[in-house]
């Protein structure tokens, strides 16, 4: 039986990345809020090179992807890796790909000297929650997320 196989995404990638992310948007029910172009994901993937991108192989196909950057903590005093999407295909899931793509991106966390491995999971998500816990992630019960996006993010960046 073929084994899941990882590679970084290259350039020609940019069309397959954002199919994942619209796949992963439309089972969120998220799909309307999907902006994401080609161009902006070749532009901050490959020119600005914010984030990186892991493609999963299975017997041939392309059959998930898990989109990270680093981040950083003061009280560690070093990065850690924030894991922005992790999707495989309905098709797949049960073979272990999940937990094969955290294993990896943990593999590069220690690689990289990097003091953690986190992400956010919708409150929803019973499934995913599950095979986190599952998988030995702690929940942050005490922290809250907070965002400014949007026109509320250019008034905030208007000088006075």
């Amino acid at each position: 039986m073929a084994e899941l196989q990882f590679r970084f995404a290259t350039e020609g990638d940019v069309p397959l990345v954002l199919r994942f992310i619209k796949e992963l948007a439309e089972y969120e029910g998220m799909l309307d809020q999907v902006v994401a172009t080609e161009e902006a994901l070749y532009e901050w993937l490959f020119e600005r090179e914010k984030a990186e991108v892991l493609i999963g192989e299975y017997d041939g196909e392309s059959v998930g992807f898990a989109l990270f950057f680093h981040n950083f903590s003061t009280f560690l005093g070093r990065s850690g890796i924030y894991l922005e999407d992790l999707y495989v295909q309905p098709n797949v899931r049960g073979k272990g790909f999940g937990k094969a793509f955290l294993k990896r991106l943990a593999e590069i966390a220690v690689e990289r000297g990097c003091g953690r491995l986190e992400w956010w999971c919708l409150d929803w998500n019973k499934p995913s929650i599950d095979f986190y816990l599952k998988m030995g992630a702690e929940p942050m019960e005490d922290w809250t997320v907070y965002r400014i996006a949007g026109e509320t993010l250019v008034k905030l960046a208007e000088k006075s």
